[in-house]
């Protein structure tokens, strides 16, 4: 938790349940005397995580919603909420219509003035607190954790009034990354590339929630942080002489669709035959939504490493 407090004190006369929340998100204080009622979630693995933590009924717009399908159950539990965009993160003016009190954000990206998206001062003097997914911070994403996750999840649970449904994502959320640990016990670390294929542009991780997924798995990540590609960014565009001489034993790499899998397949079998993992067959696709930061599918995507590099 990011130095948070919370003493939830029922609710008022309008139903609106009494809190006493102060916590530091991505270098911002906030503060709460009331859990909010309109709630917008940024992109669809946060808007996931508000209706997972029952608060279906208090969201009123979603975005990004191209990114990935919400689960069958999420949808059915979201009411009214509007759809504000598709690939990109709402206009100022189309946010602002909905009236929020709570806008919930993977990364700062989506709070650029300079994209014509409502900045973090501007929801601020409409009377909306905006909140940054922790692995998503500015001066956090190169060290972004599967943990982080967890402090989203406990701080939102006492913002909103909602510290038993936290609770219990928290403890699920843990179970399942042990049972995933544990596929690797007793095994010699596999050494692993994470990687991004566009074409014929390949990139890798060295950083972030991405980076911690591969340890969180059992691998051993071939590219470090410490290197100096990855001092900007954790993605860093590599040639595929690099690829080969790290010679990893698996590769992850994130897929946006089926056609993109295949694509990415046929580009290693006809670049890099001579790489272990490509000999081996040990490609693991993942989602690439199950890779951004405050999402309940960075577990998912733990679980799927583990079992492609440990599975048998």
């Amino acid at each position: 938790m990011q130095d948070a407090s919370d003493d939830a004190a029922g609710a008022d006369d309008g139903g609106t349940a009494a809190v006493d929340v102060a916590l530091e998100n991505c270098g911002q204080e906030l503060e709460f005397e009331a859990a909010p009622q309109r709630a917008v979630g940024m992109s669809p693995a946060q808007t996931e995580l508000l209706v997972r933590l029952g608060l279906g009924d208090q969201v009123v717009g979603v975005a990004q919603t191209s990114s990935s399908e919400l689960p069958e159950d999420v949808s059915a539990q979201l009411g009214a909420a509007e759809e504000l965009s598709d690939d990109l993160p709402p206009s100022r003016e189309v946010l602002l219509q909905v009236e929020p009190d709570f806008v919930y954000a993977p990364t700062s990206y989506e709070f650029s003035a300079d994209q014509g998206f409502a900045s973090i001062e501007q929801l601020d003097e409409a009377g909306a607190a905006s909140y940054i997914a922790t692995g998503g911070c500015f001066e956090r994403r190169s060290e972004g954790t599967v943990e982080d996750l967890f402090t989203d999840i406990e701080n939102l649970g006492e913002i909103f009034a909602a510290e038993e449904a936290a609770e219990e994502l928290i403890e699920d959320g843990r179970e399942r990354l042990e049972d995933a640990a544990e596929l690797s016990e007793g095994a010699e670390p596999l050494t692993v590339a994470q990687v991004y294929v566009e074409g014929d542009t390949l990139s890798v991780v060295g950083g972030g929630v991405e980076y911690d997924i591969i340890a969180q798995a059992g691998g051993e990540n071939v590219f470090s942080p410490d290197e100096d590609q990855f001092d900007s960014f954790v993605f860093a565009q590599i040639s595929a002489e690099e690829l080969a001489s790290r010679d990893p034993e698996a590769i992850t790499f994130g897929v946006e669709d089926a056609a993109h899998e295949e694509a990415t397949r046929e580009y290693f079998a006809q670049n890099h035959p001579e790489v272990q993992a490509v000999q081996e067959d040990r490609l693991i696709p993942v989602p690439n939504h199950h890779l951004f930061p405050g999402s309940l599918q960075n577990i998912d995507a733990v679980e799927r490493v583990a079992e492609g590099l440990y599975g048998g």
